[in-house]
């Protein structure tokens, strides 16, 4: 029988211990401005923009969260779908080539050979070729093996969103390769049978959420960015 609280536990100690660590661990890098593709420019008119001024922790500011809250956190999570995986839910692994993991669909009854993505808009045009060419590969090899698989039962599972946050590269998969894409509850409600697992999910994560208090740290890693020379530079020239 399925234990969700054992998925549930896997998710936040994975987490606490690959996605958290890693977060910090980029940031902790950001004092040095080689990190960044600093535009002279910009840089200065973000830093009056966000504080009303272009003193050097104001342009360290500037720079720093765009890159902390936004594009790192979306890179750590979609190299990390792999690891979760593996670590979350392993115990549904898939042997088939292009397939992440196998699972009786706990709302059809149905099989499934699913391809795990991270978020609603993590593919492009060339990936939604591979995966219905991946897809295709599958249907044909069960063929040879006499075992028959349907279009249906080939499916892409997004582990957060919503239908309406997919993008037309996804619906793509469904509308011209008739694959099914499903999407944050819907997916984690097949995997598991509980129609509530993902608000679950998002509740256990958010417990490790309040734990990340980085607040102290990320002062000194502004700190130190504002004092490197470039940065120092770049402010008297306002």
């Amino acid at each position: 029988m399925l234990n969700k609280n054992q998925i549930l536990s896997d998710a936040k100690e994975w987490f606490k211990e690959s996605f958290a660590k890693s977060h910090i661990e980029n940031t902790e890098k950001l004092t040095d401005p080689n990190e960044f593709k600093i535009n002279h420019f910009t840089a200065v008119y973000l830093a009056n923009f966000l504080t009303g001024n272009s003193e050097p922790e104001s342009i360290a500011k500037a720079l720093l969260y765009p890159r902390v809250l936004g594009t790192s956190v979306t890179t750590i999570f979609g190299t990390g779908i792999q690891k979760f995986t593996n670590d979350v839910l392993g115990t549904f692994g898939s042997t088939t080539n292009g397939i992440d993991i196998e699972f009786v669909d706990q709302i059809d009854g149905h099989r499934k050979y699913c391809q795990l993505k991270s978020g609603p808009n993590t593919i492009n045009k060339d990936d939604v070729v591979t995966i219905a060419g991946h897809f295709t590969d599958v249907i044909h090899l069960s063929r040879t093996n006499n075992l028959r698989i349907a279009h249906e039962d080939l499916i892409v599972g997004v582990i957060y969103g919503a239908p309406d946050d997919l993008s037309n590269f996804y619906k793509k998969i469904t509308r011209i390769h008739h694959f099914p894409v499903f999407i944050g509850q819907e997916f984690w409600h097949r995997l598991t049978g509980d129609p509530d697992f993902y608000d679950d999910l998002l509740s256990a994560i958010g417990t490790v959420a309040t734990d990340a208090d980085f607040s102290k740290e990320f002062e000194e890693v502004i700190r130190k960015l504002a004092q490197t020379e470039e940065i120092q530079l770049l402010s008297n020239h306002e």
